[in-house]
């Protein structure tokens, strides 16, 4: 019974936090599922050969799924599945802090790009305060965490300062290579989201999300890695392998 009430309420919280800029659709041809036999990441498809994500993301076994909105229905159509052959982390990453936040993934073979697969545009500036962004990725439901995420979802929310986030975050040192995206920092409500959701703007991918307190799909907060300080480590990487 306590399970029931809890489902309930957490059913009415989401409600009540409903954010009316959310959009349910088809898969932003850019985004990526990357399944593991641990927990799922999202990832963004930057060229026919490399996939970016969070390097917190940890991929035992890993699928690189393109063009998939439920990874719950086996039966979807457009779908490209690929495997990897190397994943690079951030050489400064380390898993005790959220700066370097950032890992690349060189797949097997180059992706087709269609109506349903694409790549990101990536940046050639930083991306100036209150610009309207699309964060997307998967959400489990609450009530049944034994399945994978069968909820694509996409929220436009805005690119805030570093001050106000910084004041939203106090145990954290709000760093230059990060944006913060969102509304409400540290709301904290109840959910589970598949990590790593990308944040992009005007058409151009800007973040990658290395933490929140809350739920970045209802307009909380995320502290995300800019995309345009790791243009250089980007490309070299590319280049190089």
């Amino acid at each position: 019974m306590k399970f029931v009430f809890f489902c309930i309420l957490s059913t009415l919280l989401g409600t009540f936090a409903h954010n009316p800029n959310h959009i349910a659709g088809p898969t932003p041809p850019y985004l990526v599922y990357l399944k593991s036999d641990y927990l799922p990441c999202t990832g963004v498809l930057i060229h026919p050969l490399w996939v970016i994500t969070a390097a917190h993301c940890n991929l035992p076994n890993l699928r690189v799924i393109l063009g998939i909105t439920n990874p719950t229905d086996a039966t979807e159509r457009n779908v490209q599945v690929v495997g990897y052959e190397k994943m690079v982390h951030h050489p400064y990453f380390s898993v005790s802090s959220i700066v370097y936040d950032l890992m690349l993934i060189k797949l097997t073979r180059p992706i087709k790009t269609s109506n349903y697969v694409k790549m990101a545009k990536l940046p050639q500036h930083i991306v100036p305060v209150n610009t309207m962004c699309s964060v997307s990725t998967w959400a489990y439901n609450l009530c049944d965490l034994s399945k994978d995420p069968d909820s694509l979802q996409t929220v436009n929310i805005s690119v805030i300062s570093k001050a106000d986030c910084q004041s939203g975050y106090k145990a954290y040192d709000i760093k230059e290579n990060m944006i913060c995206v969102g509304i409400v920092a540290g709301r904290r409500l109840p959910c589970k989201e598949v990590s790593a959701a990308p944040a992009v703007c005007n058409d151009v991918l800007y973040g990658i999300l290395t933490y929140a307190d809350g739920c970045v799909l209802r307009a909380d907060v995320g502290i995300y890695a800019s995309i345009f300080h790791y243009m250089p480590w980007i490309q070299d990487t590319i280049k190089n392998n």
